[in-house]
């Protein structure tokens, strides 16, 4: 098969493999679910005692992944080494993302009691046609009726399975007091495109997660901030980077806990986000943002419940978090006067002690860094300070904030305006879209100095400030 060629904006030629993978993904898939089809043939002959060639579906060796190209087979051979139980268990998950037909043979009714099987597990729900497949199924695929295998494999269908241990699969999700072997046994929705062709796996806003990820355009040579900041800011990723040689290959993990937090501190717009999100991207971490005014819910337990999803997740994929105006739920205590009081001052208990032991990066960004409990300053590896930028650093950040296609006139004296204006980037990124919009619709080709000056003090006394 050959690899299709692609010609890129600049007339340059570049590979793309992206079909050929997808195609050997494809095909690992196909053998995958064939495989899969016949073991469940095969189980059901044996279970009811009909003919067939096996005795045991032990005999029914899976395809050869050895060599295959694609993420799927990457994920099993590579990356986790599934053996033989482990890859029928995954496969079943995923079936009815990608060919819910395979199980129509579960469907089969007891004649004798005019209902579908017990044994084979599964649930039928609303908006979906095929059986979704519960650990029962998992465990009759393995084990049939088979005690002593049925024993042999519930600690793996409960607990071992690597998608269980990641999160992939939820098997205590199940209703009242149900059995736990007729929790759903399906890939959660987020992680299947992620095992399918190997997409970073993102995890979606919504109530129940309050976190979103942070995202920039920017690169680290964008960011202007004072030296000392700047020094601070590398150690963070000095120890993304050799963390694990500290901890492990120099043997300190034993004194040392794992993970590093610090706080950023300074004025609103001084750069704490853009911080956060550039760490990430220069290190290839995500940065997930955590929403605080969604993580105090009224419902007693759901604020842990959630935040525990939040953590859970973020140690899994090695995320970095991000706490922004951590000063609203991290400040000093308050005096316990009602049942409300003392409940919210469990739950910021609780997210500190999480944040604590937690073995990745925690940022938490604060306008004032007195606002923050003394307790649990002392927890910080460090605290880093974002000062106003001084007339050098703003002289900088407006030479780079204007867009190439529309800049600043050349006769506009842009040392001055940094000289007067003491404003901040963030002030300065609203000042510019304002100043650009209007040479826009003016259909004008510069930006004067007259029309940045006058969108600076409109945007001063938007915040108050009025100037003489």
């Amino acid at each position: 098969m050959k690899k299709q060629m692609v010609i890129d904006e600049n007339n340059g030629i570049k590979k793309s493999t992206d079909r050929h993978i997808s195609d050997h993904n494809a095909e690992v898939l196909v053998a995958e679910l064939s495989w899969l089809s016949l073991v469940l043939q095969t189980r059901l002959e044996l279970h009811f005692q009909q003919e067939t060639p096996y005795t045991s579906i032990e005999e029914l060796v899976p395809p050869n992944l050895s060599g295959k190209e694609g993420s799927y087979a990457h994920f099993i051979i590579q990356q986790h080494k599934l053996k033989v139980a482990e890859r029928l268990l995954l496969i079943l998950a995923l079936v009815p993302h990608i060919k819910p037909e395979v199980l129509d043979i579960l469907l089969t009714k007891n004649k004798d009691y005019d209902r579908r099987y017990s044994e084979f597990g599964g649930l039928l729900l609303e908006g979906h046609l095929g059986l979704i497949p519960t650990a029962e199924t998992a465990m009759f695929l393995l084990a049939g009726d088979d005690l002593n295998k049925r024993l042999q494999y519930h600690t793996l269908i409960t607990q071992d399975f690597l998608p269980i241990r990641q999160g992939m699969i939820n098997v205590s999700r199940t209703k009242g007091n149900n059995p736990l072997l007729s929790s759903i046994w399906m890939i959660a929705n987020e992680y299947v495109a992620n095992i399918l062709t190997g997409t970073p796996y993102q995890a979606m806003y919504s109530p129940d997660f309050p976190a979103q990820q942070l995202h920039t355009k920017l690169s680290w040579q964008d960011l202007i901030v004072s030296r000392s900041t700047a020094r601070s800011l590398q150690e963070i990723r000095d120890w993304v980077t050799h963390g694990q040689t500290v901890l492990e290959a120099l043997e300190l993990g034993k004194r040392l806990k794992p993970g590093y937090k610090s706080l950023f501190f300074g004025p609103p717009g001084t750069g704490k986000s853009m911080a956060a999100a550039l760490l990430g991207k220069s290190t290839g971490r995500q940065v997930y943002k955590i929403d605080l005014s969604m993580t105090v819910s009224k419902y007693i337990g759901e604020t842990e419940k959630n935040l525990a999803k939040v953590f859970d997740q973020a140690q899994q994929h090695d995320w970095i978090l991000f706490f922004d105006e951590a000063d609203s739920l991290f400040g000093q205590r308050t005096q316990v006067s009602s049942a409300n009081d003392r409940y919210g001052n469990q739950e910021i208990g609780y997210l500190l002690q999480r944040i604590e032991d937690f073995p990745g990066v925690v940022i938490l960004a604060s306008n004032l860094k007195d606002n923050i409990d003394d307790a649990f300053t002392r927890r910080f590896q460090s605290m880093i300070e974002f000062m106003m930028p001084g007339v050098e650093e703003r002289y900088q950040l407006w030479k780079q904030s204007f867009a190439v296609k529309l800049p600043l006139d050349e006769e506009a004296d842009l040392w001055q305006i940094a000289e007067n204006y003491g404003i901040s980037g963030g002030l300065m990124m609203n000042v510019v879209r304002k100043c650009t919009l209007q040479a826009v619709t003016n259909n004008e080709k510069t930006i004067t100095q007259q029309s940045l000056e006058t969108a600076i003090r409109k945007e001063l006394q938007k915040e108050g400030i009025i100037l003489n």
